[in-house]
């Protein structure tokens, strides 16, 4: 059967907007799925996801109240790619089993509006290709650095290195069904977002007709 609402993905680069497209996009009423959310639940004290992290990585990841001390965890797969990917091993499948129970729960209320999934490597990990649509969030070059360097405390040289680090939003945005441009200022966003989202409405409704 297929589901009744429509399933959006939302993704960028560091420092372009997201999460200022994505909480426009919730006061338009859509139903936001936050990926840094679902990772903070699944490594939740009692969660199995934490026990295997402990068991890999050792008790010195945990804070002295049971919960993930996420500052030591990165400083032990930082710089070390067999160790991250071991640390993904453990929380992506639990992250992707508790995403998939909220979207069976949404089906289950009936839930027929839109459904925003905002995440960071939705593009890197595949996820796109179960989306109904896809959102990418862009900005000029100089404006991301600026705002990393601002956001973050960090030198123009580090900000260079973590914009580096990731997949070229020029790649993203050729997977893009949507793209807004996070370069200007608030108002001209908001414009970009409220006809993205009237697009999103047309594009449901028409699937209603279907």
């Amino acid at each position: 059967m297929t589901r009744r609402f429509l399933l959006v993905g939302l993704t960028g680069g560091i420092a372009t907007g997201k999460s200022t497209v994505s909480a426009m996009l919730r006061r338009l009423g859509c139903m936001i799925i936050d990926a840094d959310v679902l990772a903070r639940e699944v490594v939740a004290p009692g969660e199995p996801a934490l026990t295997e992290i402990v068991r890999e990585f050792g008790p010195a990841v945990l804070q002295p109240d049971g919960t993930l001390d996420r500052k030591a965890l990165g400083a032990i797969v930082f710089g070390d790619a067999d160790r991250r990917r071991r640390l993904e091993a453990i929380t992506h499948p639990a992250i992707r089993a508790r995403f998939a129970a909220r979207l069976a729960a949404l089906e289950a209320e009936g839930f027929d509006g839109i459904v925003v999934f905002d995440a960071a490597v939705i593009v890197e990990s595949g996820g796109h290709r179960m989306l109904d649509r896809l959102i990418v969030v862009v900005t000029d070059e100089a404006t991301e650095l600026g705002r990393l360097v601002a956001r973050d405390g960090i030198d123009v040289a580090e900000a260079r290195r973590k914009i580096a680090s990731q997949m070229p939003l020029t790649e993203k945005a050729k997977l893009a069904d949507h793209v807004i441009d996070n370069s200007g200022d608030r108002a001209a966003t908001e414009a970009q977002v409220r006809r993205v989202h009237a697009a999103l409405r047309a594009d449901l409704a028409a699937r209603g007709r279907g």
